[in-house]
């Protein structure tokens, strides 16, 4: 018996030996590069995305095209006395309403991950971790230019003509998608840092409409008092719906742009590494 049990301790002994053998031949796989990792997120944020597509749809056409209707023609004539002159101040920052509002997804997505457990899965692997940031904000840059462009068509439509011609006007959503890009960075570190995704888009929208409607999106700020003009010049969207708006009606001045520039790198510059940083954190 004993003799059996030796002879079977061989040959597993045998065996295992056979398997290191064999799985220590193979040549270990290179570790991803940056570059492959963030290419990897955006293919799969791109599947998510497809498999929601009535959502993304609704969001990139349908809101855009009712608020535009909306404001337009139950609004414009009692601001403007005109609705195709209210119209023409309208799109540029209703532009920058569209894009601001989408920008809360980008947080929703980081925050679902974490929250479903799919993130302690990506910390185990062998990547570069801040590819799963950047491969969902890259693909949310794609919807912030079909949701501008689609907004402006429907404008386009409604009559709204930009008076700096179409290079203006391209320009224009150069500066709308690069405004929205930096805002999104503000909801992916708090997608990082909120525990529950309701909060996370109870309080983004609690934050957000305020900003929205005191801005000079949709008003004049020199018809405000003086009081409330001074907070409304300063909001990030005021910067960013006047640069628009003169971008497209060929009234920009140097500083405007500068400006909402200026305003778009802060908000890259601050947010941006507190999201790295977080998420970094929780994957210690």
């Amino acid at each position: 018996m004993n003799a059996t049990m030796q002879g079977q301790g061989q040959v597993r002994t045998a065996a295992d030996r056979k398997l290191t053998q064999a799985l220590s031949a193979r040549v270990r796989p290179k570790r991803p590069s940056a570059l492959s990792a963030t290419m990897t997120f955006v293919w799969r944020t791109v599947q998510k995305t497809k498999a929601y597509g009535w959502t993304a749809l609704v969001d990139i056409l349908l809101f855009p095209a009712l608020f535009l209707l909306i404001f337009t023609f139950l609004f414009g004539g009692a601001i403007s006395g005109s609705t195709g002159d209210y119209l023409q101040f309208l799109l540029p920052g209703m532009l920058v309403y569209t894009v601001t509002s989408m920008t809360v997804y980008t947080g929703v997505a980081i925050n679902t991950d974490i929250t479903k457990g799919v993130f302690n899965r990506f910390r185990t692997l062998p990547f570069w971790q801040s590819a799963a940031i950047l491969g969902s904000v890259a693909v949310d840059i794609v919807r912030y230019a079909a949701a501008v462009v689609a907004t402006a068509g429907i404008g386009t439509l409604l009559g709204f003509r930009p008076e700096a011609g179409w290079t203006g006007a391209a320009l224009a959503v150069l500066t709308v998608v690069l405004f929205a890009f930096s805002v999104s960075w503000i909801f992916a570190w708090l997608g990082v840092v909120v525990k529950k995704t309701e909060s996370l888009t109870t309080t983004s929208y609690l934050a957000l409409y305020p900003l929205m409607f005191a801005s000079n999106v949709f008003v004049d700020s020199s018809t405000m008092p003086g009081w409330l003009r001074g907070f409304v010049d300063l909001n990030p969207l005021s910067l960013a719906s006047t640069a628009v708006r003169g971008l497209m009606h060929g009234t920009a001045a140097a500083g405007d742009v500068a400006w909402a520039l200026a305003g778009c790198a802060v908000l890259v510059a601050v947010f941006a590494p507190l999201t790295f940083y977080g998420y970094r954190r929780k994957a210690v």
